[in-house]
């Protein structure tokens, strides 16, 4: 498995632990940057990891903002990602098993590192249940191509 791996100068600060611990489980890891403490902007980091996912030169992506929020933002303006804000570790794992979620995100001014591995965990551990689920991720699909539905 490859995981793509981005964040702003804010999350710089839990991507080292985030690129240790996934790298502990063998798991190949695609550092998109940011490299540097400098102020940058979320966006161009959120866009990398997106094109790394949907490009399939990542099988997912994680990314790490000051709240997670701005960067899922911009990850989810990328069709074909289902990006998802996690500060625990339930909702991490629903979001796989009913969102199919490719994108974890969460914020170093709102999580340790610790809890970010605990909600990493969750998240890569659960399996998209489809069923159901693959017919409401199906609608997504629909309204990213700009269909009707419903």
């Amino acid at each position: 498995m490859k995981i793509a791996v981005g964040c702003d100068h804010v999350g710089l600060i839990l991507k080292p632990e985030v690129i240790r611990f996934l790298t502990s489980k063998s798991i190949d890891v695609i550092d998109k940057g940011t490299d540097s403490s400098e102020r940058t902007d979320y966006p161009l980091y959120g866009k990398r990891v997106a094109d790394a996912v949907v490009s399939k030169e990542a099988d997912l992506g994680i990314l790490i903002c000051g709240s997670g929020i701005g960067i899922s933002i911009a990850a989810n303006k990328v069709k074909g990602i289902r990006a998802v804000v996690c500060s625990e570790p339930y909702s991490a794992k629903l979001s796989r098993e009913h969102n199919n979620t490719n994108i974890l995100a969460f914020g170093s001014r709102v999580i340790g590192s610790e809890l970010a591995k605990m909600i990493i965990d969750a998240w890569l551990n659960a399996e998209f249940e489809g069923g159901r689920h693959q017919n409401r991720v199906d609608l997504i699909s629909k309204i990213e191509k700009g269909e009707q539905i419903g």
